[in-house]
């Protein structure tokens, strides 16, 4: 297991300044607390992006279709550590990173708990072989940007809720920052 229930994470205020700490369950307890995340999107030097299905053990979007890789920082980790970190136990993947944006979201997950988070979202790329931690990954694919927008168009429901936001925000403001944005698009 590469995360724990019990890791504290760094709860943030509205501006993204720290204003404590608490346990990844407490964060995720309820409606969630405010806490700082990051999303990585990983793309190969076809253009194609890296999603990866999240384990049925997951207490929040089991089975859902997300991000390359999606986590926390934890307490006293900056964000550059914490994202290598967990591309490599997750993916067994090292890239370098670009960070595009940060935003706030809040999804509940039926009654189980909910992300609140103040999010960072990176884009990355390599072509290095994807080596997937099962405790945190039940599936992964690599699969054409038009693809995926056809795909969370027909069927969202399969699709966690930030990957969704992420995704739009990436097609649309970012479009020209995302690997292999010159590569032509499937437009099958």
């Amino acid at each position: 297991m590469v995360s724990s229930e019990t890791d504290q994470l760094i709860l943030v205020d509205d501006r993204d300044r720290e204003i404590g700490h608490d346990s990844k369950a407490a964060c995720h307890d309820g409606h969630g607390i405010l806490h700082r995340a990051f999303s990585l999107f990983v793309f190969n030097g076809r253009g194609e992006l890296l999603l990866q299905k999240r384990s049925a053990s997951k207490r929040l979007w089991p089975g859902f279709w997300a991000n390359s890789c999606c986590s926390h920082p934890r307490r006293g980790e900056d964000m550059h550590d914490a994202t290598r970190r967990r591309l490599r136990e997750e993916l067994g993947l090292e890239c370098g990173l670009k960070f595009l944006y940060k935003f706030q979201y809040q999804a509940d997950y039926d009654r189980l708990g909910a992300e609140h988070e103040l999010c960072w979202v990176y884009v990355g790329a390599t072509d290095a072989p994807v080596r997937a931690n099962a405790t945190e990954v039940a599936d992964w694919r690599f699969i054409a940007p038009d693809a995926l927008d056809r795909e969370i168009a027909g069927k969202p429901q399969h699709f966690t809720p930030w990957l969704r936001l992420e995704w739009q925000r990436l097609r649309g403001e970012f479009r020209s920052e995302l690997p292999g944005a010159r590569i032509k698009e499937d437009r099958g």
